[in-house]
């Protein structure tokens, strides 16, 4: 089967640098006495023109997250739809916060105004203290419990008849669409712990794992298979990941190394005393990876876990020569993946140096469902006065 290779749409910020821009709140962009550079703000300029370079390089969607920090997913990509052609937007979408029968009518809504161009990512919710900024409540287990249901009123709305529900979170009489989704929106889900692997079970059409090494992905994969094997049910896979690919592994892992420049050590600390507090099973996951430490940061061949030293989430990259990258790509497929969500900073940058390095290079393995994309790949732009 073919890859699947999506980029990402910072709509938190993005930049030259790990540091997350929400921890500079003062108005002369400072932490204590160190000055920011290089953090660039979210604006629909900047994210048009990611989203117009991922087009044409032969990238087939964007993942746009969600969360209190960052612009709301579904507005944001409806806008940049007005100004790409191809692209999809796997838009990422919280259970719970928002009815499900008006989750499936925004789908539905979304694919008529986009022609077809929505993927969904569905987002349980591993931060209880993020959650209850949106006015949920809800511990893990239940909201994993919560999105089950969820997604069993999302489908059922989407048959096109009317639809009964009555579940210990939702009750739905007579819920319908309009007109449902055409086509329905591909489904992908997340989720390491215990909780999570029935719902993706029985709900999800990709099953999505964070960049862990190919062992514990090989694990992983035979986990959620063998679930939906009892559902009766068949899932794709796919993987989230960083990415650092240059002319040569030497300057690849130099560009690593920059981004830890202003990384000192109580930043470190201070990160993951925070991220050691998430609820999340796969964030811990991510975090015993390299235990807070700079010293073995390579955990695996081209896999390095520098992103999860001061970021949550997609802590891992895979660094190297463009080979070395579309090799380790390949390694991941070969064991079940197909779709790839990739990123990297500064997201406009990254995508030029994958787009360019990595891409035709699997295409020449046959990896990809077309060799290389239409017309000229004009150099990137860059927006002036970012912050």
């Amino acid at each position: 089967m073919s890859l699947h290779l999506h980029w990402f749409l910072p709509t938190g910020g993005d930049g030259r640098t790990l540091v997350d821009r929400h921890a500079y709140a003062g108005s002369d962009g400072r932490a204590g006495a160190a000055p920011v550079s290089g953090i660039r703000a979210p604006d629909i300029e900047y994210l048009a023109q990611i989203a117009k370079a991922a087009e044409r390089l032969g990238f087939e969607g964007a993942l746009t997250p969600t969360g209190t920090w960052c612009e709301d997913a579904w507005l944001t990509t409806v806008a940049l739809a007005q100004q790409t052609e191809r692209l999809k937007f796997l838009v990422a979408l919280r259970p719970g916060l928002i009815s499900p029968v008006l989750a499936a009518q925004m789908a539905a809504t979304y694919q008529r105004v986009t022609r077809g161009r929505l993927l969904l990512n569905v987002v349980t919710g591993g931060d209880s203290t993020e959650q209850r900024r949106f006015g949920d409540h809800a511990d893990h287990d239940s909201r994993y419990a919560r999105t089950d249901e969820f997604l069993s009123v999302v489908r059922g709305v989407w048959s096109g008849a009317p639809f009964d529900f009555d579940g210990e979170h939702y009750q739905v009489a007579g819920g319908l669409t309009a007109q449902p989704p055409d086509p329905l929106p591909g489904v992908f889900f997340g989720g390491s712990s215990e909780a999570a692997g029935p719902v993706a079970a029985r709900h999800a059409d990709i099953y999505l794992t964070w960049g862990e090494p190919p062992a514990q992905v090989a694990r992983k994969i035979d986990w959620i298979r063998g679930l939906a094997a009892r559902e009766g049910r068949t899932v794709r896979f796919g993987i989230r990941l960083h990415t650092i690919a240059r002319d040569t592994a030497a300057d690849a892992w130099a560009a690593a190394d920059r981004l830890l420049d202003d990384l000192d050590q109580d930043t470190v600390a201070a990160a993951q005393q925070a991220l050691r507090r998430s609820e999340s099973v796969g964030q811990q996951r991510m975090l015993a990876l390299h235990g807070g430490s700079r010293d073995a940061l390579e955990i695996a061949p081209n896999l390095w876990a520098g992103f999860g030293l001061v970021r949550g989430g997609a802590g891992t990259a895979l660094v190297g020569a463009h080979t070395e990258v579309a090799d380790r790509i390949e390694e991941y497929h070969r064991l079940g993946i197909d779709h790839f969500i990739l990123s990297g900073y500064p997201h406009l940058e990254e995508a030029y140096w994958f787009g360019e390095g990595v891409i035709p290079l699997l295409a020449s393995r046959g990896l990809l469902p077309q060799a290389a994309p239409a017309g000229p790949v004009a150099a990137p732009i860059l927006l002036a006065g970012g912050r």
